[in-house]
């Protein structure tokens, strides 16, 4: 590397320094060494000196250079915040309305205008861009303000007849040359996308048109010679390939879940059968993860009808479901469901089947557009502000020779595919089960629907077997350990059933690994986790007690029930646990068996995983309570809330509810603050009692720092906000760890149990030897977590190397870089790393990929 580059490098880190991530290399010496540099930056001289004596080429001043493409140079950072000038962009929502979209909406105009790009709105869609006037309004920082926790759409979408027709879009684009607007994002469904396209296509020739005509001249003409498209997905039914989630899904599934928990408590009060229908006229996915999230006896979807005796297999299956002792059953219909030969099943159809054949008290509940509705999820708002900020990257970024792209979402990745590659596999999709090509529609909507199917049909139609135990079955069991976190038992429901179909003996141990010291263990049948997945908190008791001091009680209980393989289920200390087994196996051979850790804490700190079960719930508790405080404060004026929210030393929670909510700030303890970045967060606020958003939403992380406590901060706001504005302080405690599991929550912890029973399964046989279990390879004790596109395994032994056990969290975040994000649509003025957008792909890659939950 050359001394110049590297000098480039050495200010970044400078620049970086206000929002370093700290890790556990750095020492309290290095952080210091990182505030100085702040306050007073070596001369250029200076810095080229230190390079010539320095030993070790990867840090400078013992500051770490990273190496990954979170840092970049400064002229980068420049450019970010000047790629927009001199550009207009315009946003719009088409086709049906979908919760996020605000949030979408938003980032779009707050980056932009970051980026001195000017922003208009688009109101009424296509609709409006046709008809121009006041409907194409420029946008100002204030005007999206209090839009996240908004349903629908505030600029509002309608159906275009006119834009279908050439003459409509001849008109949209004089609207468009004439303000100078030649970006246009457009939030929609694959219809309105197809259509923007068109219109992108047809661009040239438009303007030449349009200037024969002498509505434009040639010098607007040439100012505006290429139309940049980008698109967001935004349709609750998820039904566009290409992605992984569209903006509103998940909104849409918190909706139908309400109403599911809701009709589950008459259901069982009066033994009924209820019929539930839900949207999804192509795509079966919404019914799909319904099912899956609530426990659901059967589910129709388009994309697999059911066999020619399905109504003989139905009917089986609920009679089998009450007769365990069950009383109610639960069908989740979506309202394009078809039988192989292409006949709808109607939901009315199968109440008067299930009335028929069993006499079951029998009801039908039509969700309707209620699911369209609400306040959207934290996941979608944040899916909303991601894809935002790229859809503003990519408009900015792209050339007349740049295909119209959609940003997509691949696991936990932003990623950029083909416009049209994306609308031409989902009209495939459509094709195929027109011409009843059902197999090619499962494979064309992605591993991930494959996924929830396989998963649906293991646990709702294979007969849990009628003897407890099988031959050459193994005994498997199952425990909590660590804090409580939603969606505990939907996991253990999904590991204990899949075990009992495989054959095996399933055991249950109560209150962690005291429990399994002590011998609290049972065996559990079929009917033992009945009615678990929708249930909150940890059914089996959890603590958060380690195994080392108690490895000969454990020991001699592994022996005493015959113990063969082990599924931890928890957070930090399940982890932790799993290393102190591994240690153990050198004097206890008992210990030598398989056993799999579940990450499971709303902390969201176990290394090896993106997500943790419980995280999702306990973040929509936070931006449910912030949405309340920041209506209150609103309503009062002039009022500052320090919200303090859980999490230990991990900031997972305070920076995604910090997105999530609209926050002004939020403090954690990977990224060092000092009293000077308190007292610029002080002035923000001031600044913001100037314009019409006179409140403000400051987030702390319970451990980011142990001198600047939630006491401190709100004193300290109290006294420089004096007579500008009033502080209020609430600590959220232990409700993030309750109330019911989310979608998100009950559909990954019934994936994991069932990926991990599977996998628990073939590592016990791999490991039978002279009659007995012998596990003592590293990769005999595994997390199972999420990492990018993928759900893998990894030994916990090889995890050490990336945890910081002092604070409990790993030494790299993936979330640290979604930040800057929530400190520029803060209106902060800080560089936007631009390094870390999304990459190009193709769709054929993309359906190829790593599975995904």
């Amino acid at each position: 590397m050359h001394k110049e580059e590297l000098h480039l490098k050495f200010f970044m880190c400078v620049i970086q320094s206000r929002q370093l991530v700290r890790t556990p290399q750095r020492t309290a010496e290095e952080a210091s060494t990182c505030s100085m540099l702040i306050q007073k930056p070596p001369s250029k001289t200076d810095a080229l000196k230190s390079l010539d004596t320095m030993d070790d080429p990867d840090t400078v001043e013992g500051i770490p250079i990273f190496k990954n493409e979170w840092i970049m140079t400064h002229e980068e950072h420049h450019a970010a915040k000047t790629l927009g000038v001199g550009k207009a962009i315009a946003v719009l929502t088409s086709g049906g309305d979908a919760q996020g979209m605000n949030a979408a909406v938003r980032a779009v105009v707050r980056v932009g205008i970051y980026t001195g790009a000017r922003v208009f709105f688009v109101h009424e869609g296509y609709q409006g861009l046709v008809d121009g006037g006041d409907n194409i309004r420029e946008a100002t920082w204030e005007s999206v303000s209090m839009m996240l926790q908004l349903g629908g759409t505030v600029i509002g979408s309608a159906r275009c007849r006119d834009f279908r027709e050439r003459e409509g879009r001849l008109r949209a684009a004089h609207n468009l040359v004439k303000r100078g607007i030649t970006n246009l994002c457009v939030i929609g469904g694959d219809g309105s996308l197809t259509g923007a396209d068109t219109f992108r296509s047809e661009w040239s020739d438009l303007l030449s048109d349009l200037q024969k005509s002498g509505k434009i001249t040639a010098e607007e003409a040439a100012k505006s010679r290429y139309l940049n498209i980008v698109g967001l997905v935004g349709s609750i039914d998820n039904d566009f390939c290409g992605t992984d989630m569209t903006i509103g899904t998940d909104s849409a599934l918190h909706r139908i879940i309400e109403i599911v928990d809701a009709i589950t408590t008459t259901a069982q009060s009066h033994q009924r059968t209820f019929v539930l229908e839900v949207m999804g006229r192509h795509c079966g996915y919404l019914a799909l993860v319904t099912s899956l999230s609530c426990g659901a006896d059967w589910v129709f979807i388009p994309e697999c009808p059911p066999d020619d005796d399905w109504e003989d297999h139905l009917c089986r299956r609920l009679s089998e479901t009450r007769n365990r002792g069950s009383r109610l059953n639960i069908i989740i219909v979506a309202e394009g469901a078809i039988d192989k030969n292409g006949k709808p099943i109607s939901s009315e159809d199968i109440k008067n089947l299930v009335v028929k054949r069993l006499g079951y008290d029998t009801r039908v509940t039509v969700l309707g557009h209620v699911q369209r509705g609400g306040t959207p999820s934290a996941f979608d708002r944040i899916l909303g502000s991601r894809m935002g900020v790229e859809a503003v990257m990519a408009l900015l970024e792209g050339t007349p020779d740049t295909p119209a792209c959609v940003v997509s979402l691949s696991g936990n990745q932003a990623v950029r595919l083909p416009l049209m590659e994306c609308v031409q596999v989902t009209k495939d999709v459509t094709k195929a089960m027109d011409e009843r090509r059902f197999d090619e529609a499962l494979k064309l909507r992605g591993r991930s629907f494959m996924n929830n199917w396989e998963v649906y049909k293991l646990l709702a139609h294979v007969r849990p077997p009628v003897s407890k135990v099988l031959s050459g079955s193994y005994t498997v069991a199952v425990m909590n350990v660590g804090a409580p976190a939603a969606g505990m038992n939907a996991a253990v429901r999904s590991t204990v059933r899949i075990g009992l179909i495989q054959g095996n003996r399933v055991l249950v141990v109560h209150d962690g690994f005291e429990g399994l010291a002590k011998g609290q263990i049972e065996e559990a049948g079929w009917s033992y986790v009945g009615g678990w997945t929708g249930q909150g908190g940890s059914k089996l008791g959890t603590k958060r007690t380690l195994p080392k001091k108690s490895f000969e009680q454990i020991s001699a209980n592994i022996t005493k029930f015959n113990i063969q393989g082990l599924v931890v289920i928890g957070g930090f200390e399940a982890y932790t646990g799993g290393l102190e087994l591994m240690e153990g196996r050198k004097q206890y051979d008992e210990l030598c068996i398989p056993f799999v850790v579940i990450p499971a804490t709303v902390s969201n700190n176990v290394p090896g995983s993106d997500f943790s079960v419980g995280t999702d719930t306990a973040l929509n508790t936070i931006c449910m309570t912030c949405d309340r405080i920041k209506q209150s404060a609103a309503g009062t004026k002039r009022r500052v809330f320090i919200i303090e929210t859980m999490g230990g030393y991990c900031g997972y929670l305070a920076t995604m509810a910090g997105l999530a909510a609209g926050a002004d700030a939020a403090y954690i303890f990977e990224e060092p603050f000092t009293i000077r970045d308190l007292q610029v967060n002080v002035e923000h606020l001031v600044q913001k009692m100037k314009t019409t958003v006179k409140r403000g939403l400051v987030l702390r992380n319970e451990k980011c720092n142990e001198n600047y406590t939630t006491d401190f901060i709100f004193n300290l706001y109290s006294e420089e906000g004096k007579g500008i504005f009033d502080s209020r302080k609430n600590v959220l405690g232990h409700m993030q760890q309750g109330g019911s599991p989310t979608p998100f929550d009950r559909n990954f912890a019934t994936k994991m149990g069932a990926k991990a029973m599977n996998w628990m399964s073939g590592k016990i046989k791999e490991s039978y030897r002279n009659g007995r279990i012998f596990a003592n390879t590293p990769d005999s004790g595994c997390v199972l977590g999420m990492r990018k596109r993928a759900l893998v395994f990894q030994p916990v032994t090889e995890l050490k190397e990336q945890t910081d056990f002092e604070h409990r969290i790993p030494k790299e975040q993936w979330w640290l870089k979604l930040r800057p994000i929530l400190k520029i649509l803060a209106k902060y003025e800080i560089d936007l790393d631009t390094s870390e957008h999304a990459h190009f792909e193709h769709v054929s890659r993309k359906r190829s990929g790593e599975a995904t939950v």
